[in-house]
């Protein structure tokens, strides 16, 4: 919303669904731009607009025509008017849309029972089709019959086709164009398209009148059939297309001339798409050529007819890549001489009428719109597929979810229609959208208010909109003025050569501060000396996230204080088990405790290292008082007097740990070295308490005897030990000696016998 840089309150909420305006007067701080006023709800609450000064208008939906869908079955006594039924619902609202923000309705539609059919049969008759006419020649009342079983309210009409009337299609000499057939073929002259019987119910007329049609013949092998197809399409009064289910079948054995064709044929002009029919003849085949595809597609939707292209095995691949071209569109395989057309048509229409496909007319610039369908068994689609359901059954109900988005206002903000309807059908859904491009506020502005420099501007929406020439935010200025070094003299601080401190500009002689990447960052002030991020930080955060930065000084909130916002003034943290701020010994600053006696620690100052212990410190009042003996036993009286003492049977029975007051469980020798077990502890009254165990443990003396006998034992055994070492010493000793003297008296013997 801040990067929109809106300067009006219509700019603004066309810059996001969710950007907000301020129309509170003084909302802007010194030095702000007016595009201050533009950002999202949350940051103008935050900034201190309150929401009643918030322009943030909404779209909606409103629906003008809701009837209901018919439930009507075939048969009923009811005979509704065409009119008068109704398969898709709503029919008509209003949409209001601001840009960004999608407005979603729910469009319902149910393929009635017992609908009105209109069915028109365009037949090839070029010579190839001649065994084909006489099944047509019967074709009026059988399908009447059969296409009762679907609906009681169905017309029948006929045309025909064969070629334009020009070489090289066909052949212009007199004698051909009389009867172009070969032999004693008696065949009708040459023409483009014929209707020969506009829809009517009477299924013995269409009999009578298609009895006596006539095959004709032409050169090429391809029809023109697309220009019979176009003459139908657009020619309703004449066909007399009723606003109902309206089917086309296209009977043919060939393929078709298109768009470009008529070229050889020296025709240039692109088909008009309008109706050139006189006494039921196409009369301009020779003056306009084919028309495209395309043009056949269009007129086609726009007059809501289904095609049913029933055509020989041999041209099934060519009109099945046709089909995929032309929305509702089906192909069936005619038999070599039209004897199936009936169930053909019956089969494609079953076809058509099991899928709804849904289109919109053409969108106004910078809409757009989204479909998701809810079809039947639960399946559901979105994007291109969720534009259609298949499978459908009459009588089935199948609703589809639309989204419509404006993403741009219109130029001149006027309002626009747009319709939406399934393909084939000749009902639709009217949508007005009315665009939200201004703010309820700016009607209420008042022109050349003395609010903007003696009436230079609109006041409107908290803000002046300034007329063409003047700027400033009061449109004080001309734009003449701007770049006047005079002006620039009212943008610098006091003994400072920066303009703006080098965090804005000057425009007609005010700082206009500049924006920070961050749009929660803002430079302000006269000369935009001022911002809301260069404050002391504390863990990280800007005023330790316990302030609010302004103008580089921390604001601080309740319980804080400090440069950053950092010192609690919280006691809590300081209070002891006593229930005294850092145990008496010391003051609590900043939510710690400050111990003013420096041998005490801690928390809340409740440890001395080098103090003596609870412990040591009564050690010798609770030994004289409950044991007589010790060194203040002949003091005890004046100086142990201090404390209230039980005793007790054995330690399990001193108080143990959990109790509301402070518990100190000690454990001291005596003077005759046994120990003796107490606990101390000061109730919330001040009253030291000690418990101790009553009889002290002493150590037994040492068993002498024992001790003696182990010593003289080991004495022995060590004796024994050096005497074996020993012995074992001399029998290496002696065998050493023996040994040598063995070798002596060898050579002794030696030296004897020499």
């Amino acid at each position: 919303c801040i990067k929109a840089n809106a300067k009006s309150c219509g700019e603004c909420i066309q810059a996001g669904p969710n950007c907000g305006w301020c129309k509170k007067t003084d909302f802007l701080q010194e030095g702000e731009p007016t595009s201050a006023r533009c950002d999202d709800l949350a940051a103008l609450k935050s900034k201190g607009c309150p929401m009643e000064d918030i322009e943030n208008p909404r779209g909606s939906k409103h629906v003008l025509e809701d009837r209901e869908v018919t439930n009507r079955k075939i048969g009923a006594a009811e005979k509704l008017k065409p009119e008068a039924i109704t398969q898709i619902q709503p029919q008509k609202l209003v949409l209001k849309l601001r840009v960004g923000e999608p407005q979603t309705f729910s469009l319902k539609f149910k393929r009635a029972e017992d609908y009105p059919i209109d069915l028109y049969y365009l037949m090839d008759l070029s010579y190839s089709m001649k065994d084909d006419l006489e099944n047509v020649k019967s074709l009026g009342t059988a399908l009447m019959l059969e296409m009762e079983k679907i609906t009681s309210d169905f017309r029948i009409g006929f045309g025909s086709f064969v070629e334009k009337t020009v070489m090289p299609y066909i052949s212009t000499t007199p004698a051909k164009l009389r009867n172009p057939c070969t032999g004693d073929q008696n065949c009708t002259s040459p023409f483009s398209y014929k209707n020969v019987l506009s829809l009517t119910s009477e299924g013995n007329k269409f009999n009578e009148l298609v009895g006596k049609q006539h095959i004709s013949g032409n050169l090429d092998s391809p029809e023109g059939g697309f220009d019979a197809i176009m003459q139908v399409a657009v020619c309703g009064e004449q066909i007399g297309w009723r606003n109902v289910t309206r089917l086309l079948v296209f009977s043919t054995d060939a393929g078709f001339h298109f768009a470009g064709d008529g070229k050889l044929g020296g025709i240039v002009l692109p088909n008009d798409g309008k109706c050139h029919l006189e006494n039921n003849m196409y009369t301009m085949s020779h003056y306009y050529d084919y028309p495209s595809i395309a043009h056949l597609v269009q007129k086609l939707s726009e007059n809501n007819i289904q095609t049913i292209f029933a055509v020989t095995e041999e041209f099934q691949a060519v009109y099945k890549e046709l089909k995929n071209l032309i929305p509702k569109s089906a192909v069936g395989t005619l038999s070599s001489n039209s004897s199936n057309v009936i169930q053909l048509i019956i089969d494609a229409y079953n076809s058509l009428s099991s899928e709804v496909i849904l289109e919109n007319s053409k969108l106004p610039k910078g809409v757009t719109i989204s479909y998701k369908s809810f079809c039947k068994n639960g399946v559901n689609d979105t994007q291109e597929d969720g534009r259609k359901c298949s499978n459908i059954s009459i009588g089935d109900e199948v609703r589809f979810e639309i989204n419509v988005t404006a993403n741009e206002c219109p130029k001149k903000g006027q309002n626009e229609t747009i319709k939406i309807k399934p393909l084939g059908f000749t009902e639709e859904v009217e949508i007005n959208l009315q665009f939200i491009c201004e703010c309820q506020c700016q009607s209420e502005g008042e022109p050349n208010s003395p609010a903007c420099h003696e009436g230079n501007g609109t006041f409107e929406c908290g803000a002046c909109r300034c007329n063409e020439g003047r700027i400033g935010r009061l449109c004080e200025c001309s734009t003449d003025e701007v770049n006047s070094e005079d002006m620039d003299a009212y943008c610098r601080r006091e003994n400072s050569t920066e303009i703006c401190s080098n965090n804005g500009e000057c425009i007609c002689g005010q700082c206009v501060c500049k924006k920070r990447e961050n749009t929660n960052e803002v430079y302000s002030g006269k000369y935009c000396e001022c911002d809301n991020f260069n404050c002391d930080r504390s863990n990280g955060l800007i005023c330790g996230g316990n302030g609010i930065c302004k103008c580089r000084v921390c604001e601080c909130f309740p319980n804080f204080t400090g440069s950053a916002c950092d010192c609690s003034l919280d006691t809590s943290p300081c209070m002891a088990s006593n229930g005294q701020i850092c145990n008496g010994r010391g003051t609590c600053e900043c939510g710690t405790c400050n111990c003013t006696d420096p041998k005490f620690q801690g928390p809340t100052c409740e440890m001395c290292q080098t103090c003596l212990g609870v412990c040591a410190e009564h050690k010798d009042c609770v030994q004289c008082r409950a044991f007589d003996k010790g060194e203040k036993k002949e003091t005890c009286s004046q100086e142990c007097m201090h404390f209230n003492m039980t005793r007790v049977e054995s330690r399990d029975k001193l108080p143990q740990p959990g109790q509301p007051d402070p518990l100190s469980h000690c454990k001291e020798k005596d003077v005759d070295d046994c120990w003796f077990y107490f606990t101390y502890s000061v109730n919330s009254n001040g009253e030291a308490n000690v418990h101790v165990v009553e009889t002290p443990e002493c150590p037994s003396g040492p068993d002498i005897i024992p001790i003696v006998a182990g010593v003289v034992a080991g004495i022995v055994l060590i004796g024994l030990a050096l005497l074996l070492i020993w012995k074992l010493l001399m029998i290496i000793h002696d065998r050493r000696e023996f040994a040598k003297f063995e070798k002596e008296k060898m050579n002794a013997k030696w030296d004897t016998v020499s």
